[in-house]
């Protein structure tokens, strides 16, 4: 055999080896997410059990806590009176709505306050007084304005969710490498090449953070806002329950929250996976 034929097949060995022990990470990562999920499940499971077994032996008070198997009840129930994807529907239309408009605005007006640095230094102040200003406070300024329905409480939403989007994403460009900016300028890269070449890929990763936060956001504020205003959703079932002390009706609204909300969240990070498959 000569040398150079020696040579490649000592180069296909190599390879194999590296192929056999990446397939061996692979599947040590496969395992560990599947170990992750299990336990998350596992979490998930003892705590409905525990939380039906105290509640079965008056350990808590099945009536104010409800318990899993009440919460199964009333759920059917609501199905069967035809009102459960009535309700759910609506809050989840108006979260997705505020969801997406509060992070397209607060992009948008980010990269707004970028591209004029003399109208990002004269906003600064203002926007960190309207960040800390609580919005919960203007919910009756905005039924006054707007009037009681679907667009207060998006509005509600937006006055929760857009100013710290602009902020997030703000942050993020700012925080961009300036040598990345000065090599695109020296090959004649006008701003709007920078914004597009430069600036929105390098700040995928805050955008998609700020899509996090807005998840999170977006719920509180349509829940606030069907508190003050709604006649219908999840949030009016949570203040209706209350007022008739139906607590089993809260809970469940309370549960099929989060659901919804985790559902919303995983949304998120698969777009963030598609976004990094393509990256890469």
């Amino acid at each position: 055999m000569s040398s150079l034929e020696q040579e490649n097949s000592s180069r296909r060995t190599e390879i194999t080896d590296i192929s056999q022990e990446h397939k061996a990470y692979l599947r040590r990562v496969k395992m560990e997410k599947l170990w992750i999920r299990f336990i998350q499940l596992l979490i998930l499971v003892i705590a409905l059990a525990l939380w039906e077994i105290c509640a079965n032996y008056k350990i808590v008070d099945p009536f104010i806590t409800s318990q899993p198997s009440r919460i199964i009840k009333t759920i059917i129930r609501l199905y069967e009176e035809g009102v459960l994807f009535q309700h759910i529907g609506i809050t989840c239309l108006e979260a997705v709505v505020g969801f997406i408009l509060g992070t397209l605005l607060g992009t948008i007006i980010a990269i707004v306050l970028w591209w004029s640095e003399f109208l990002c230094k004269v906003l600064e102040p203002y926007l960190v007084v309207l960040n800390s200003l609580p919005k919960i406070a203007l919910g009756p300024v905005f039924i006054v304005w707007i009037g009681a329905g679907p667009t207060a409480i998006i509005v509600m939403t937006l006055a929760i969710s857009l100013i710290v989007t602009v902020l997030e994403v703000l942050s993020g460009f700012l925080e961009i490498d300036e040598e990345k900016i000065k090599l695109v300028q020296t090959f004649g890269g006008t701003k709007f090449q920078i914004l597009t070449k430069v600036l929105l890929p390098a700040s995928s990763p805050t955008i998609i953070n700020a899509l996090k936060i807005n998840v999170g956001l977006s719920w509180v504020g349509v829940i606030v806002g069907e508190f003050l205003v709604s006649k219908a959703g999840l949030g009016y079932l949570i203040v209706y329950g209350g007022q008739v002390f139906k607590l089993d009706l809260v809970m469940t609204s309370v549960i099929i929250l989060g659901v919804a909300a985790t559902v919303m969240y995983q949304g998120v990070v698969y777009l963030e996976r598609l976004l990094v498959k393509n990256k890469f």
